[in-house]
């Protein structure tokens, strides 16, 4: 466990002991996970980001003007709020880490899972009375209280078919009874983690319920079969191609035959049972960016002198809000720096820096390889001179 981590974050839990007995396994309920939590946003804030370009979020009645469970999407203006009631409504905002940064901070006390495997923070509002409705989401998610009081109830893990309501923009489960025990109200500071395929349903019982949600990432098989293929897919040449040299004369030319299979299947599995390639493409996808166009190239080259002036008469670069960095070793020497998405060949100890570095001042110039690599990663707009976010903040 991090050093700097509270002992109250997991109930007294040790991360080995929380990662080998309820991660993907089985909820958790926190009391006083954060003692004395202040909400970094108030309702008005939240629902002044919703109202923005560029930011993903959702409005939720549960007796909508056009039908119930009605789902709005964002951007918003000030009327859609105003003509809501007094109960039984619920506003989403997605990736609210990437713009506020005292809740981009609330990330620092997950460090004791890969950091690559963070999808974003959500914060939902709602008077009372507002929800979802019961649910099931396929990935892990941490469901910390920021202000007033909402209800969880749990009701077990639920098969990947079991029925949803129909019609409605919401995958809203069609049974939900609660599981003996898991009936709670989350006050300030509370937390409940959720595993996976894990049924739920959370009701605000106050004003200004204010909910953050820090979810975590995961591919799917699907998903994640198609996406390695068409990287393998870019990278062979056309010469690799399914082969029979040496077979016997076919007893029926018209028969696909088990020799046939067999020898396709061979070509198939020693072109994707490629350990060094399946690296490559892991780390490539799971820094992906949640929102590309989030990131924004400089439209001028930086020059390599003014970069080095700029850090030795101290400004410092930061990570670009939303961007994600990872790093896998290559050799003893040389590792790869998976930066949104794109995997690049650096020395060991730039890309262990970079990936951990929050500012990045003079110091890191003098790291082998460091000032062509900051220029490209500035003009990408994976990382930004730190003034200009304080200042944009």
């Amino acid at each position: 466990m991090p050093s700097d981590m509270p002992r109250t974050l997991l109930g007294g839990l040790t991360a080995a002991e929380f990662l080998r007995d309820y991660w993907q396994r089985r909820p958790l309920l926190i009391r006083g996970a954060f003692p004395d939590f202040v909400s970094p946003l108030d309702p008005d804030e939240l629902a002044g980001l919703a109202c923005e370009e560029g930011i993903e979020a959702r409005l939720v009645e549960e007796h909508g003007p056009d039908g119930p469970w009605q789902v709005s999407h964002g951007p918003f203006d000030e009327a859609a709020f105003s003509r809501l009631p007094e109960h039984d409504w619920t506003l989403l905002v997605q990736a609210v880490d990437h713009v506020v940064p005292e809740v981009a901070e609330l990330l620092e006390h997950f460090d004791f899972l890969p950091h690559w495997r963070l999808d974003d923070i959500m914060v939902s509002y709602a008077p009372p009375g507002g929800s979802v409705g019961p649910h099931v989401d396929q990935y892990d998610v941490f469901l910390l209280q920021g202000s007033g009081q909402r209800r969880w109830q749990l009701g077990g893990k639920v098969a990947d078919d079991a029925p949803i309501l129909d019609g409605i923009d919401l995958r809203i489960l069609e049974r939900f009874s609660v599981d003996a025990g898991a009936d709670w109200v989350l006050e300030p500071g509370d937390m409940l983690y959720l595993p996976p395929s894990w049924a739920h349903h959370g009701v605000s019982e106050s004003d200004d319920c204010m909910t953050y949600s820090v979810g975590f990432r995961a591919p799917s098989a699907d998903e994640a079969i198609t996406s390695f293929a068409d990287y393998l897919g870019e990278q062979l040449p056309a010469s690799v191609r399914y082969t029979d040299g040496g077979m016997t004369p076919p007893a029926d030319p018209t028969e696909l035959d088990d020799a046939a299979v067999t020898r396709m299947r061979a070509l198939i599995l020693s072109t994707l049972d490629d350990p060094a390639q399946l690296a490559q493409w892991f780390g490539r996808v799971m820094t992906q960016p949640k929102y590309v166009d989030q990131l924004v190239p400089n439209e001028e080259p930086t020059e390599v002198e003014e970069l080095v002036a700029a850090l030795q008469d101290g400004e410092a670069l930061v990570r670009s809000p939303g961007s994600r960095f990872a790093w896998r070793p290559m050799d003893v020497d040389r590792a790869t720096l998976f930066v949104d998405g794109d995997g690049i060949d650096c020395p060991l100890p730039l890309a262990q820096a970079l990936a951990h570095g929050t500012l990045l001042d003079a110091d890191i110039l003098q790291q082998e390889g460091a000032t062509a690599l900051l220029v490209a990663l500035l003009d990408a707009g994976s990382l930004g001179w730190a003034e200009e976010y304080e200042e944009e903040s």
